[in-house]
């Protein structure tokens, strides 16, 4: 009100004039947040949206001047579709450069260093973790950069062969790197999650991770996102070796002095190394060499429930016509389908797991004589197929033995007689939807997303049948939740074994140390503590900062 008294005591009129139409539109800049409910395509047409916008909420048109999606779902529940929005509109103002939060990564090239066992999202967010708390990282990982992983995994759809230190779980990005990139996680109370989607974001992943309700990186985007992560920290001063590979602890008392490592690269091949420092193992779910080096070096860890089955192949028209309750799918202005089901037969959860809409189901093993299916999809999910894992719960005390390895040896019994089934090479054994449920062999099989190909098999008969029948039961429920969902239209490709780490490295719950080994630090999936690539993320972080916590002790 002040501002205005002055400007009308000016004299001069033409004065006046300007002074007032810039105070006017300087008093008329804002900026609001709207929480609304539109028709798909609205949300996906910004020229449709500022329109809505503007007649819902009385703005003028011209003087939006920029959106921004902070929040992104979709309400499939009824027949007409709806998508929710949180949006932040700027009216007579331009949005600023904060669409993320920016991490600051300083130089620690002259720092104490850590040692980082594995190059996954676990690996990876602890090294960068440290940098920020003044640690200098030397990553090793076994397999090979993000980049030439992609010729041997071309090889296992080409030549039926699998290379034991370079496949889908194994090299820079982990298992994330192309087996998807879905950043969903239900471990808010773990740590930082909205953290670990700003640093992605601040690597190059799309802003659009930060709205959606499910956010998802996909394939074919993410491997550009690791590298620019490892990027970071060799900028900073850290080291990332890759085809290197840990071969034991070095012990000193009741501490971990460093590692003991061999080099895998042609050229420095089996050449041996130390390095000394601390350990974050993060060496993923499917490291079974490290597990079976760890109880041979008194690592005290215990078997850990796991869950196995199928990947689960449909159309994924028929899931969009499903989860949309239309004919025509999801059309136009829709993403494809996500479902998720889960049940409980007989004291175990039966569920739905890793769900990839408009995806591929890729050959996962890492060895020699296994059969192992994952899936993923790229950014666009626009493959005919959309796939998930099937899986049934399964403890300890579903499995015979007593030894602390008994789970791993429960999947390497499993991937095993499904390579027996699978004609000895990576042709998986594969099964009609209805067929399984019905005890019925399938005769002939679907066309399948699956590239090394797929062999008739009744996986009803040889699967566990405490495995088989549990399923079974799961999809009667399922089919009866989602008219369609059941049928012969859809093929199981077995056989689903990696969905976490079979076994549990103990830590101490304050430090998370292991219990009786000072300096060691198990972190993500491969530990037992995490379930995903943000989880994985959130982990890393938190031992990095007990890591630091542990190094200053020590100088104090």
């Amino acid at each position: 009100m002040q501002i205005f008294n002055i400007v009308e005591g000016v004299k001069t009129p033409l004065l006046y004039f300007a002074f007032r139409s810039f105070f006017s539109t300087f008093a008329s800049a804002m900026t609001n947040e709207y929480q609304i409910r539109v028709l798909p395509e609205v949300a996906a047409q910004q020229e449709k949206l500022k329109q809505y916008l503007a007649e819902e909420y009385g703005l003028r048109l011209k003087e939006i001047m920029g959106m921004r999606i902070l929040k992104r779902s979709i309400d499939a529940r009824q027949r007409t579709i709806f998508v929710n929005l949180k949006v932040r509109v700027y009216v007579n103002e331009l949005p600023g450069d904060d669409e993320f939060v920016y991490t600051h990564y300083p130089d620690v090239s002259q720092c104490p260093t850590v040692i980082v066992v594995g190059a996954g999202p676990g690996g990876l967010f602890a090294a960068l973790r440290l940098i920020e708390l003044g640690l200098r990282p030397v990553v090793l990982e076994r397999g090979k950069n993000v980049h030439d992983r992609r010729k041997d995994l071309a090889e296992i759809a080409r030549t039926q062969q699998v290379d034991g230190e370079s496949n889908y779980c194994f090299g820079e990005g982990g298992a994330g790197a192309y087996s998807d990139g879905k950043l969903y996680t239900r471990s808010k109370k773990r740590g930082n999650t909205e953290k670990i989607l700003n640093v992605f974001c601040q690597h190059g992943a799309s802003t659009a991770i930060l709205a959606d309700a499910h956010p998802h990186i996909g394939t074919d985007r993410l491997p550009k996102v690791i590298e620019n992560m490892r990027n970071t920290i060799l900028r900073c001063g850290g080291e990332v070796r890759f085809q290197t590979k840990m071969t034991q602890l070095v012990l000193r008392g009741d501490r971990v002095a460093g590692v003991e490592a061999l080099s895998l690269a042609a050229g420095n091949e089996g050449e041996c190394m130390f390095l000394e420092g601390p350990v974050v193992l993060a060496t993923g779910h499917s490291a079974r060499d490290v597990y079976r080096y760890l109880v041979g070096a008194g690592i005290e860890i215990e078997p850990k429930g796991i869950a196995v089955g199928v990947r689960l192949e449909h159309p994924s028209m028929l899931i969009d016509q499903i989860q949309y309750h239309r004919r025509e799918g999801r059309g136009q202005w829709l993403p494809a389908a996500e479902y998720a089901f889960v049940t409980q037969v007989e004291g175990r959860g039966v569920y739905s797991f890793c769900m990839c809409p408009g995806g591929f189901v890729i050959p996962a093993a890492t060895g020699e004589e296994q059969i192992v299916v994952n899936g993923m999809s790229p950014a666009s999910r626009g493959t005919k197929w959309s796939n998930s894992g099937m899986v049934v719960e399964t403890r300890p005390e579903d499995v015979e033995g007593d030894d602390v390895l008994k789970m791993l040896r429960f999947q390497e019994q499993l991937e095993r007689d499904c390579w027996l089934q699978g004609n000895r090479k990576q042709t998986a054994p594969a099964q009609r939807m209805a067929d399984f449920v019905n005890g019925r062999l399938s005769y002939d099989l679907p066309k399948s997303s699956y590239a090394p190909g797929l062999v008739s098999s009744p996986l009803h008969f040889w699967l566990p049948r405490f495995v088989s029948q549990r399923l079974q039961q799961g999809f009667r429920q399922f089919g009866r939740q989602a008219h369609g969902f059941l049928t012969n239209d859809a093929v199981m490709i077995a056989v689903e074994t990696r969905t976490s780490s079979p076994v549990r490295i103990l830590r101490q719950q304050d430090t998370l140390q292991h219990i009786r080994v000072k300096g060691l630090f198990p972190c993500g999936e491969g530990a037992g503590y995490a379930g995903g690539i943000v989880s994985a993320g959130v982990d890393g972080e938190r031992c990095a900062e007990m890591c630091a916590a542990y190094l200053k002790a020590i100088a104090d």
